[in-house]
């Protein structure tokens, strides 16, 4: 191999690992921040707990349940008018 090729090999290498090691280092502190960040709202949740919202009645869930049925169905139906 020529020295040029040499040059470039190395300096080719040298590219290779400032960015695997720039990579490396911004994942190990996005894994730190996100820790910290995990502890803060742990913190914060026990601190300003929020409350929990009263489910519906069944009877409004039942509707809901049917309209998405219905949806589905008339989904269906028009697929198969439009393709079949």
């Amino acid at each position: 191999m020529s020295p040029e090729m040499l040059a470039l090999l190395e300096e080719g290498l040298t590219v290779l690992a400032i960015g695997f090691s720039s990579v490396f280092v911004f994942l190990v502190i996005l894994i730190i921040a996100m820790n910290i960040q995990a502890v803060v709202i742990r913190y914060l949740n026990k601190v300003f707990p929020v409350a929990v919202a009263e489910t519906s009645s069944p009877k409004a869930l039942k509707a809901a349940s049917d309209d998405a049925e219905i949806a589905i169905a008339i989904a269906c139906a028009t697929l198969k008018q439009n393709h079949g």
